[in-house]
């Protein structure tokens, strides 16, 4: 097995400053001698950002939608060929800025790249002065931004400059509010310290561990099975899972039919693969218990024999 590419998902909403940072982390990674390439997603027909990735950077874009819906699977075929066409030190993804981190997050962890990619964070560029007055913005934008901010691995308070120090301090504590004890900073031009972003490196796999540090707020954990299940226990054993599961997806095999499987606000399905696939799911959530979650899949495959 090669070595895996650390993926960074930069998040935030539209005009944050992604593009900025992006460049940032080219420089880093170029000064580091590092081998890096970069997926972009754009809603419209056409890129407005590509000009800014040198012409030496692999590059992949998604156009006209967003990778967290009517792209996600093309975002997979999309990070499956830049990490087979290139051995990968970092892979970094700019997110549309209508995306839901978690999404991006969801279809980063595809079955089909476990082996080739890790997880580092996901990186919230916040626009400082809309975030203050989010309140004249619609109800769906709002939400957006809470979620970008409440599921970020690191917050990038940018354009801050031409606050009060009671507005930046109002913007830290919205920070310790809806995500405790990650770090965020105040700044302009997203100018940050581009070392303290590759510091969240994940640890390496093993088989039956979770596949997130410690300082990752979303967790995920990966289980393979040995063979078949039984269906009827597989799903009496799903209806128990803990609502901090947000996406479960993977191939599981009942009887002699292997199943692509994905499950998402407590909505299982199936869909028949032809191909033979690693038995394995991908899980992700807040407050993941791998022990917990592998003591009951190891029931379900004891009993199904």
């Amino acid at each position: 097995m090669g070595k895996k590419a650390n993926v960074i998902i930069l998040a935030g909403f539209l005009g944050s400053g992604k593009t900025t940072l992006l460049k940032q982390l080219l420089a880093y990674e170029k000064e580091h001698n590092h081998k890096t390439a970069v997926l972009m997603n754009e809603i419209g027909k056409v890129s407005i950002d590509s000009d800014s990735v040198p012409e030496d950077v692999p590059l992949k874009e998604l156009l006209n939608g967003c990778i967290c819906c009517s792209l996600s699977d093309q975002l997979e075929k999309q990070l499956w060929g830049l990490c087979k066409e290139n051995e990968l030190d970092t892979l970094i993804i700019e997110a549309t800025g209508v995306a839901h981190p978690i999404d991006v997050l969801d279809a980063c962890l595809s079955p089909y790249l476990i082996d080739d990619l890790q997880i580092s964070g996901i990186i919230s560029i916040m626009d400082a002065p809309r975030w203050l007055n989010r309140e004249s913005m619609n109800v769906q934008a709002r939400m957006l931004m809470l979620e970008q901010v409440k599921h970020a691995d690191y917050i990038v308070w940018n354009k801050t400059s031409g606050l009060t120090e009671k507005e930046k301090q109002l913007l830290m504590n919205d920070s310790t509010r809806l995500n405790e004890g990650i770090p965020s900073v105040l700044t302009d031009f997203s100018k940050v310290e581009i070392s303290q972003l590759f510091s969240l490196t994940v640890k390496k796999r093993s088989e039956h561990q979770s596949v997130s540090a410690d300082k990752l707020k979303v967790k995920t954990f990966v289980y393979s099975f040995k063979g078949p299940v039984n269906k009827e226990l597989f799903e009496n054993w799903l209806r128990h899972v803990p609502s901090s599961i947000y996406r479960i997806k993977g191939y599981i095999q009942f009887k002699n039919q292997i199943h692509l499987f994905q499950y998402s606000y407590g909505l299982p399905t199936y869909e028949k693969e032809l191909m033979k696939m690693p038995l394995r799911l991908v899980f992700i959530g807040e407050d993941l218990n791998p022990d917990q979650l592998t003591r009951g899949l190891n029931e379900v495959e004891s009993e199904s024999n």
